[in-house]
């Protein structure tokens, strides 16, 4: 309104009074061998049904913007006699049994149930983690950086969902594929987790994340996939060469503690182990990166933990050649380095220079990729290996041999060991904290 200005003698306007505020109605926002069952396909996603987590996030940002300056303007109401009185309308209830599969709320209800803590007390520190339950009796999966430091001394104690505690011992680990099973002391009646099919997932795919992020029980995130299969890397302890293997992307929310614990899809079956995620050059004063979280896809772990069950221990498959990341030009593929002589390469006709480009279908750009690629196939399977690339290409068969995994398959930065060329993620798995 315009203020009566100095020198004008016409009276001042009248204006009514205010109403009387009407006290406003406030919505709340509802807001013994593994087996695993054949989880049905999927429908196909349609494109725009799944919405990003970061539009959620504007949203909210939005919503709440827009109840607080609504709550200004109720609030100034100048002249009222009387202040309001704010009133809730009670939401809906719903009930565990009304929640049906499909929903975030159903694959949190149901992982949580499965997932367990995993705290490893050493000499050195302490390592915290997650943990997928396999059986009632309490085998659990979790990943071998998480109970790495397990020795002589060390003591690894586990919290399941229903909040006891128990000690835990080593059944067995794979340290290529980051895995571990892990045996509870006295543990009885325990839910195991419905493992479902990661060769049937899709990207944009809604998952969810259930661990222990920072020691905070049951934290549950979500997001999608990202990518079905990306080489995942990390520096070994001696800083000369990396370690790698075969991963989902998702951008679902993966912080130090989920190391270990169960990506499930919205019917509550796990498709994937968390492992690790990529924080960009942050921890070198450069750019954070988010949304970078890999996960170990369940077929393949499904397969590993059998083995640990069984054995103790797990195989894992050779090719029976060698590389360097910087043996051959980024994009290039795999230069091999040597050959072994009798092995599996060698038999298949490959030779020392030959530059693997294919891994059945999966395309190789470094020698990471090889190596990775090589670690989703089981020993003793024939895969196609495709050398060199336009007319020049040709394709052997090679039968994939077979070795207890006892160390990480690492990928020197170069030939003689130091140097080389950039990795393609700049990973560190979690777990432990100092």
């Amino acid at each position: 309104m315009n203020a009566p200005h100095p020198g004008d003698n016409s009276p001042a306007p009248e204006y009514p009074a205010p109403p009387q505020a009407t006290a406003p109605l406030y919505n709340q926002w509802d807001g013994n061998p593994i087996t695993s069952p054949h989880a049905p396909n999927p429908r196909p996603r349609a494109g725009g049904v799944t919405k990003p987590i970061v539009v959620t996030a504007l949203l909210a940002g939005l919503l709440g913007g827009a109840i607080g300056v609504g709550g200004s303007a109720l609030l100034d109401q100048h002249g009222s006699p009387t202040a309001p009185i704010l009133n809730s309308q009670p939401a809906n209830t719903v009930t565990a049994a009304d929640v049906k599969p499909g929903s975030v709320t159903y694959a949190a209800q149901v992982a949580s149930k499965s997932a367990a803590d995993i705290k490893v007390q050493m000499a050195n520190g302490t390592a915290v983690g997650s943990g997928i339950v396999l059986s009632e009796d309490g085998y659990v999966l979790t990943n071998h950086h998480v109970v790495a430091g397990a020795g002589a001394g060390s003591k690894i104690t586990v919290t399941t969902s229903d909040g006891k505690q128990h000690s835990a011992e080593v059944t067995g680990t794979s340290p290529s594929y980051d895995l571990a099973v892990i045996k509870l002391d006295g543990a009885s009646g325990l839910t195991p987790a419905t493992l479902g099919d990661s060769d049937a997932l899709q990207v944009g795919e809604q998952v969810v994340a259930v661990g222990s992020p920072d020691a905070l029980t049951n934290t549950v995130t979500s997001g999608i996939i990202s990518a079905l299969s990306r080489t995942v890397t990390a520096g070994d302890e001696s800083g000369s060469a990396v370690t790698v293997y075969n991963g989902l992307q998702t951008d679902t929310p993966i912080n130090p503690g989920n190391s270990g614990g169960p990506l499930v899809n919205l019917q509550g079956q796990v498709v994937a182990v968390n492992s690790a995620v990529d924080t960009g050059q942050a921890s070198s004063g450069g750019p954070q990166s988010f949304g970078l979280g890999f996960a170990i896809p369940i077929n393949t772990a499904k397969r590993i933990a059998d083995q640990l069950l069984q054995n103790g221990e797990a195989t894992k498959p050779v090719l029976g050649v060698s590389g360097s990341l910087s043996s051959a030009s980024a994009g290039d593929g795999a230069t091999v380095s040597s050959v072994e002589s009798g092995g599996p390469a060698a038999k298949a006709g490959i030779s020392r220079g030959d530059v693997i480009t294919k891994i059945g279908d999966a395309p190789v750009a470094s020698y990471a990729d090889l190596m990775a690629q090589v670690l989703t196939h089981a020993p003793g399977e024939t895969v196609p290996v495709t050398i060199g690339s336009g007319s020049d290409a040709r394709t052997v068969k090679v039968e994939l041999g077979s070795v207890v995994d006892k160390q990480q398959t690492t990928v020197p930065e170069s030939d003689g060991g130091s140097g080389g060329s950039p990795l393609p993620f700049g990973i560190n798995p979690f777990g432990q904290i100092p």
